[in-house]
């Protein structure tokens, strides 16, 4: 079925030890949770395809290690990436303030200047949350993202951070045409839904 994929996209996940981006990526793949999901060891990788109105991409998401010790593999990971989804935990403060290293990184190592970025805060089916939605909504428009808040355990939101995401992407001809040369399938122009029908969606214009 291959002849139907209009792209291949590289995704990344990133963001601090802990917040849950593993889960995440486990749940939008294979719908499951582990509550005692161990830590990334280096960087995993998985393959999904998705259609977005009617179009079908094949999404290859690579997973980090949050962990400084591996971050040797840096330059490598961000090369080529068109999307990243930048996690942290909304119940600890610290992994929210830390993003800014993470942008920091990101701005070194990726090969693009349009790469599309969806700040994700994680973990809102839990109690005492110390970052609160607005927080992370203008951390996001100040940084040009998208944002959702989302929750592994419960499926809150993330199918629609990975669609989001992947529709900004194929929105953003240049990100992802160039490397298909031979697919005469164009997308039709399209206003980027002010919404969309994710409720806690933000579309930054």
């Amino acid at each position: 079925m291959d002849e139907d994929i209009l792209t291949t996209l590289k995704l990344l996940i990133i963001g601090e030890s802990g917040v849950g981006k593993s889960s995440l990526l486990i749940r939008f793949t294979d719908d499951t949770f582990d509550p005692d999901q161990t830590a990334t060891i280096g960087v995993d990788f998985k393959v999904k395809t998705i259609a977005i109105d009617g179009n079908s991409a094949k999404l290859a998401i690579w997973d980090t290690a949050g962990q400084e010790r591996f971050r040797t593999l840096t330059p490598s990971y961000y090369r080529g990436a068109q999307g990243v989804i930048l996690v942290y935990d909304v119940t600890k403060r610290d992994t929210f303030t830390k993003l800014e290293n993470w942008l920091n990184e990101l701005e070194t190592y990726t090969t693009r200047n349009d790469i599309v970025k969806m700040l994700v805060g994680n973990k809102i089916d839990k109690d005492s949350h110390e970052v609160d939605r607005n927080e992370g909504l203008k951390f996001a428009r100040k940084h040009s993202m998208l944002f959702i808040e989302a929750s592994a355990k419960t499926k809150d939101g993330v199918q629609c951070a990975f669609e989001e995401l992947v529709e900004k992407i194929l929105q953003t001809p240049g990100l992802w045409e160039s490397d298909n040369p031979g697919q005469g399938v164009r997308l039709g122009e399209q206003e980027p839904r002010a919404g969309g029908g994710c409720g806690g969606y933000c579309s930054i214009p």
